[in-house]
């Protein structure tokens, strides 16, 4: 991959001695199949894709450097912007982090509520890459069929965190506010329409004769070349590794409650969308687990110096505004170390490394985020095959440019 201020030389050299008959093709920057702004610059022999170089780079908005400036709750605001199709995974993500740093240990209710959000999150996520993928595929009626149960989604988040798509969910040491009185309601219907609506759509695009004939054995990857590009995730489960941060590394109560990871075979376009599919299945199981058994309790732990009081109490408590004051203005001070702590997000492990001096602002924030590492083999997966396959191949991979870039 190269950094887009250096397109014109780079390419300029590569392609200078073009072979006849052989043309460069640009997918992107602005392309309606690189869902954000990517760029792939191919070389085509007639249909056979010869060669393929990645650009990124266009939507880099310094997020790590931002995060030595920052304060802690600060930066959640910056993971809000990263994969913004499944926005409270990355806030969890980075406030875990955090806590494991302070070694903050939240009620179960926080802990419930949380792996709900997650659950749901990842769910928004794979409806978005699989519908999305029919569409590039020139089928529209499946994302449609899926839309609406996304919105109830998007609902509950609106209704929980005051905000759609950056949600800033959960504080250090807890979460903003309390669920509301119907949130386990209203789940539990969204789970009762969701479940039949994912057969629908399996029966209406994943088991149609041309989606089949786009997506099985295309932009396929074998489990080792998928470990040694640092593979995770869905991509990585599609190559045929049971490998999920939340089943090897548990965080949370994932070691308490059950579910399945499902592999596929060839790691092909098909069978990343069927991994997909079974996930959101597991993920539906894992709410069921959780949501009548949601603790009573307070919403953040018992830290005063790190949670922000209520506004009305600040008003009227000298102590709450002392701890108000000094949260805000001096900020939470960390420990010094190195940190580092991974999360299974909709595209892989999601992993912060932190290091701390002890200040209100970490000395170094780096992001592990999963499309990086998997769009690098991008042009390995797609040689020697179709143009039209590339676009499959890239749909299946869900690159997400906010996470890339970030």
């Amino acid at each position: 991959m190269v950094m887009y201020e250096k397109t014109a030389e780079h390419f300029g050299q590569k392609f200078k001695d073009l072979p006849e008959g052989h043309l460069l093709v640009n997918l992107g920057p602005s392309h309606p199949a690189t869902h954000g702004i990517l760029q792939n610059v191919i070389q085509i022999d007639g249909e056979r894709v010869v060669d393929t170089e990645s650009v990124i780079g266009y939507v880099h908005r310094c997020f790590e450097k931002l995060g030595e400036r920052y304060d802690y709750n600060q930066f959640l605001v910056c993971t809000d912007r990263m994969n913004y199709v499944s926005t409270p995974l990355n806030n969890i993500g980075w406030i875990l982090t955090v806590e494991k740093m302070m070694q903050i240990q939240v009620p179960d209710r926080v802990t419930y509520v949380r792996m709900i959000i997650s659950e749901l999150s990842r769910i928004m996520d794979h409806i978005i890459c699989n519908g999305i993928m029919g569409v590039d595929l020139g089928a529209f009626s499946g994302l449609l069929h899926l839309f609406h149960h996304r919105e109830n989604i998007y609902q509950i988040l609106e209704k929980l965190t005051g905000a759609r798509l950056t949600t800033t969910f959960c504080r250090v040491g807890g979460m903003e506010r309390d669920i509301y009185p119907e949130f386990q309601s209203e789940i539990k219907l969204i789970l009762k329409g969701l479940k039949p609506a994912l057969d629908e759509f399996e029966e209406l695009l994943i088991r149609n004769k041309i989606f089949n004939e786009r997506t099985k054995g295309i932009g396929g990857i074998s489990a080792e070349r998928a470990i040694a590009y640092g593979f995770s995730g869905p991509n990585l489960r599609a190559a045929g590794v049971a490998w999920d941060v939340r089943k090897d590394d548990p965080y949370m109560f994932y070691d308490k409650v059950d579910f399945d990871i499902p592999v596929g075979e060839d790691g092909s376009a098909l069978d990343r969308t069927l991994v997909r599919m079974e996930e959101m299945r597991q993920s539906m199981r894992i709410i069921e687990q959780l949501i009548d058994g949601i603790p009573e309790g307070p919403y953040h732990a018992d830290v005063p110096h790190t949670f922000l009081p209520p506004k009305d109490r600040v008003y009227h408590n000298m102590e709450e505004l002392i701890y108000h004051f000094k949260i805000i203005m001096p900020g939470v001070k960390v420990p010094a170390g190195e940190y580092y702590h991974a999360t299974e997000a909709a595209n892989g492990e999601l992993g912060f490394y932190v290091v701390s001096e002890g200040e209100k602002s970490p000395w170094r924030v780096h992001v592990r985020r999963p499309c990086f590492w998997y769009y690098q083999a991008f042009p390995e997966m797609v040689k020697g095959g179709l143009l039209a396959d590339t676009i499959a191949t890239m749909s299946s991979l869900n690159v997400i440019a906010g996470e890339l870039d970030c």
